[in-house]
């Protein structure tokens, strides 16, 4: 049995690791070479096309349900309005360039074209109702005039940022989560019966609720949902409550709720669950009841059974071997980053490689006047969450210097800036914030 789950796990990489790879850089390149500005200039106004907007823009990055937290509360505190903020909240986490490529080459086409199709309508359902039913907080907030200057970076610089958020940022956030969900697909196929949803699948709204009852509290990336949902058909679970996963698991859990109510209020956070319940289970009873079967039935009968069935009738590329070999080594690397601090011992706790360091660790730092402080922040789960607090520190007036570790969930700031204007600034952007020493 052993045997069987390794030779399953080696075969689904070997079919992932391509497209996870051309995703991640693909997603790379936009982060280095598109301005955040760029985003936050048309989302501005409480209307259908700012929810289109950051729609549009959401759907192709790579963020999971935690990362998209942070990045759509800086958007809102930034001038984004509420509705828009809504529909990038739904939208963004249920795909990503990576997570449609990597779609396409386990589900097949047809899943890959209506994943991110349903983000869409489900985005502009919660995105328009917000803006219908919370006419009174629907306008964008006051934007924040203070801002960070950003070094001038030439085009091969862009390029070695590209590579570094690809195959380092975004894998230190969401590799655990594909390893999580790899490793449960594994599961899947080997413990739960063949055709255990099959007493089910006539009943295409209870099989879809009892999908979403699982998902939604569960935590899993848009991209490691998808050996889980492919593990799940392989048992008979119909596509349109296999969608339902898709969409539901990586657009909620625990965590973001909680960060929800307290940061945007209880009717958007209600607005926000009901577009994701109504929008899954519309679309995947749609799947079921009206597109063409033969769409998805291919699915289980192609590659994919291969996959999980361990078929040997042909021989893998070398190419997809290589690939998964790259990948995994990579992935390896990431857990790594992601488990160990990477402080080296300097006094005041920073990276000397950080542009934050500021000299502090020179003979002469004894003559800069400052305070060196350590805060505890809870709540940071990706190297997104760890910029966003970052920036909020570094925008308080009279901070220095800030280092964020994301491993220890440690702020170490130096500076005269109050403790309660530090705190403020991150409780603001949804995080709990503490002096420890």
């Amino acid at each position: 049995m052993e045997t069987e789950f390794i030779h399953s796990l080696i075969a689904l990489v070997e079919e992932m690791a391509p497209y996870l790879l051309l995703g991640f850089l693909i997603a790379g390149i936009m982060h280095a070479f598109v301005p955040t500005t760029v985003y936050r200039n048309y989302l501005g106004k409480g209307n259908t096309r700012s929810v289109v907007n950051a729609l549009l823009f959401g759907i192709p990055l790579p963020l999971c349900s935690c990362g998209v937290i942070p990045t759509a509360i800086g958007m809102h505190r930034d001038g984004a309005s509420k509705g828009a903020t809504t529909a990038f909240l739904i939208g963004t986490p249920q795909t990503g360039i990576d997570s449609i490529l990597a779609t396409y080459s386990v589900l097949g086409l047809p899943f890959a074209l209506v994943r991110p199709l349903a983000a869409l309508l489900t985005g502009m359902l919660g995105g328009i109702c917000c803006n219908l039913f919370d006419k009174d907080k629907v306008s964008a907030s006051t934007p924040d005039t203070r801002h960070i200057d950003q070094p001038v970076r030439s085009f091969g610089q862009k390029c070695v940022q590209a590579l570094d958020y690809a195959f380092t940022d975004m894998l230190v956030d969401i590799g655990r989560w594909l390893v999580f969900g790899l490793l449960l697909a594994g599961l899947i196929t080997i413990f739960v019966p063949d055709n255990f949803f099959v007493s089910y699948r006539d009943n295409h709204l209870l099989n879809m609720l009892l999908v979403l009852l699982i998902a939604s509290p569960m935590y899993v990336c848009a991209t490691g949902s998808i050996p889980i949902a492919a593990a799940l058909m392989l048992k008979g679970l119909s596509p349109g409550a296999a969608l339902v996963f898709l969409m539901a698991g990586p657009a909620t859990n625990m965590a973001s709720i909680l960060v929800l109510d307290k940061t945007l209020g209880r009717r958007t956070l209600v607005i926000y669950l009901l577009s994701i319940l109504v929008g899954s289970v519309a679309t995947g009873y749609l799947i079921d009841t009206v597109l063409p079967t033969a769409w998805f039935s291919t699915i289980t009968d192609g590659c994919l059974h291969d996959i999980c069935c361990h078929s040997t009738s042909e021989a893998t590329p070398w190419w997809k071997t290589l690939s998964a070999i790259i990948f995994g080594l990579l992935l390896i690397r990431s857990l790594v980053l992601r488990y160990t601090s990477h402080k080296d011992g300097c006094e005041c706790g920073c990276n000397h490689n950080d542009e934050g360091c500021n000299g502090c660790c020179s003979e002469n730092s004894n003559d800069v006047t400052h305070t060196q402080r350590t805060f505890r922040i809870e709540g940071m789960m990706c190297n997104h969450c760890r910029l966003h607090v970052q920036q909020a520190i570094e925008n308080v007036e009279d901070v220095e210097s800030v280092t964020v570790d994301l491993p220890s969930g440690t702020a170490i700031v130096r500076g005269s800036a109050s403790d309660e204007d530090i705190i403020q600034a991150v409780t603001q952007r949804g995080y709990s914030c503490k002096v420890t020493k």
